[in-house]
C-alpha cells in the first residue's frame, strides 16, 4: 500500500484512473451509436451503404489499433483538423470498437425471425421503423453475452492511449518507475485498477442480461 501515499502519488493513480474511466466511457457510446448505424447500413436493401458499412468494418478490425492511433493523431493534423489528445484517443477507440460492436450486433439480427421483420412491413412499417421498434430490441437481448466481451476489452485498449499524451491510468506507470519506484509494484496497483473497471463493466452487463430474462 505504501506506494500509493507516497509523495502524491495516490493522486497521480486517482487523476489517471478517472481519465481511464473518462475515456472508456465516451469511446464506448461512439462505438456503440456509431455500431447501432453501420450494423442498420450492413441490413439495408440500399446497396451503397452495405458497402460502405462492409469496408469500414474491414478496414478498422484489421488495422492494429496503435496504427490507428497513429493515423488519427499524426495524420489529421496534415489536413488541418486539430484536436486534442483525448479527442483523438476517443476516436481512435471509438472507430475501432465500432466495427465489433457492429459485427456482433448484425448477427443479433439474424437471428430474428424473418417473419418478423415481414409482419411489420406489411403493417405499413418502414425499414427504419422496423429495424428500430422490432428487429434491434431483439437483437439487442439476444448478444448481450458477446457485446460485453467487446466492452470489458475497451479499457484495456484504452492503455496504448498513453503513449499518445493522454495522461490515463496506464501512463502513470511510467511517470512512477522514473521516480525509482520497483515496476512489479507499480504494476501490480495499474492492473488492479483495470481489473476494478472491467469487473464493473461485466457486472453491468449481467444485470442487462437478467432483465430480459425476468420480465418474461
Amino acid at each position: 500500500m505504501g506506494i500509493l501515499f507516497e509523495d502524491g502519488n495516490f493522486g497521480l493513480f486517482r487523476d489517471g484512473f478517472l481519465r481511464t474511466v473518462e475515456l472508456s466511457a465516451a469511446s464506448a457510446v461512439l462505438a456503440l451509436l456509431l455500431g447501432v448505424l453501420l450494423a442498420a447500413f450492413r441490413v439495408s436493401p440500399v446497396p451503397v451503404l452495405r458497402t460502405f458499412a462492409t469496408v469500414w468494418i474491414e478496414i478498422f478490425r484489421n488495422t492494429p489499433l496503435t496504427l490507428l492511433f497513429f493515423a488519427v493523431t499524426f495524420g489529421l493534423p496534415r489536413v488541418d483538423v486539430h484536436l486534442s489528445a483525448f479527442v483523438c484517443a476517443v476516436l481512435a477507440l471509438g472507430c475501432y470498437t465500432a466495427s465489433f460492436v457492429c459485427e456482433v450486433l448484425r448477427s443479433g439480427i439474424n437471428t430474428v425471425p424473418l417473419g418478423q421483420a415481414e409482419a411489420a412491413r406489411s403493417l405499413g412499417m418502414t425499414f427504419g421503423q422496423t429495424l428500430v421498434q422490432v428487429v434491434l430490441p431483439q437483437a439487442g437481448r439476444a448478444v448481450l453475452g458477446p457485446m460485453s466481451s467487446v466492452f470489458i476489452a475497451l479499457p484495456r485498449n484504452s492503455a496504448i492511449a498513453g503513449a499518445f499524451n493522454v495522461a490515463e491510468l496506464y501512463s502513470v506507470q511510467q511517470t512512477l518507475s522514473e521516480r525509482g519506484y520497483a515496476i512489479f509494484a507499480v504494476f501490480f496497483w495499474i492492473a488492479l485498477a483495470y481489473l476494478c473497471v472491467s469487473a464493473t463493466v461485466a457486472l453491468g452487463f449481467r444485470r442487462l442480461e437478467h432483465r430480459p430474462a425476468v420480465a418474461r
